[in-house]
């Protein structure tokens, strides 16, 4: 589970133990992070953060036994200052804003790269870095700036972030899977439209396609959502967590 040397100590804390696998493998690939347990619940967590030293944790918010910021609460009030990443499919920014007044620094949504995390961990190990005086507001605000995630990058020419979005959450609704027809039919997009944004999902390794037989004439293609795969050009895999 640990990385070889010392490094900044990481506490996973993820239900689902698949993902929990990932992200523990993720953390520990990247240089200066070394990563000391996995808790699938809050009350596991509670007792590892008892004995074990920790100094960032990447917490999933969905736990089977209580909100993650339910958690983080009562560590705060339990005097534990961990640094926190929040690594989750949650998209309320009242529940972001929350997160940051407990001490969140960085919030990763679910599905992700591993050099999405890997920049992430990268830029909080910056911030974490920054000691002694500030000589200004300018050397502030470059520490926090440390923080900040990159602009996103571009889509191939002709998708949009918001369709690419609702095609994904359509296919991961759809266990068996989706045609493009079915799944344009589900966002309200052409067939042709829709097999762009599927192929495009194919090739970032986060769904998987193949011919469905059994009709007539020639087989339709099935996309499925996969639970993992290889991201061209990440050097790791991308998990639907």
């Amino acid at each position: 589970m640990s990385r070889r040397g010392e490094g900044i100590r990481v506490l996973v804390v993820e239900d689902d133990p698949v993902a929990a696998d990932a992200h523990a493998l993720y953390a520990g690939r990247v240089d200066g992070f070394q990563v000391v347990g996995v808790a699938h619940s809050r009350a596991a967590a509670v007792r590892l953060l008892d004995r074990v030293p920790v100094d960032l944790i990447l917490l999933d918010l969905y736990l089977p036994d209580g909100h993650g910021l339910q958690l983080l609460r009562a560590l705060r009030a339990a005097g534990h200052a961990a640094d926190v990443i929040a690594v989750t499919s949650a998209r309320d920014l009242a529940i972001v804003r929350e997160g940051v007044s407990l001490g969140v620094v960085q919030y990763v949504l679910k599905p992700f790269t591993f050099a999405t995390l890997r920049d992430r961990l990268a830029r909080y190990a910056e911030f974490r870095a920054a000691a002694g005086e500030a000589s200004g507001q300018d050397e502030v605000d470059r520490a926090l700036a440390a923080l900040r995630a990159p602009q996103p990058a571009a889509l191939p020419k002709g998708l949009s972030g918001p369709t690419l979005e609702a095609v994904t959450r359509a296919l991961r609704a759809a266990p068996e899977g989706l045609t493009a027809a079915e799944a344009g039919t589900a966002v309200g997009i052409s067939r042709i439209t829709a097999r762009r944004y599927l192929e495009h999902l194919v090739t970032a390794g986060r769904a998987a396609r193949a011919p469905q037989y059994g009709q007539i004439g020639r087989p339709e293609l099935q996309y499925r959502w996969l639970a993992g795969g290889n991201v061209p050009g990440d050097g790791g895999a991308t998990r639907s967590y």
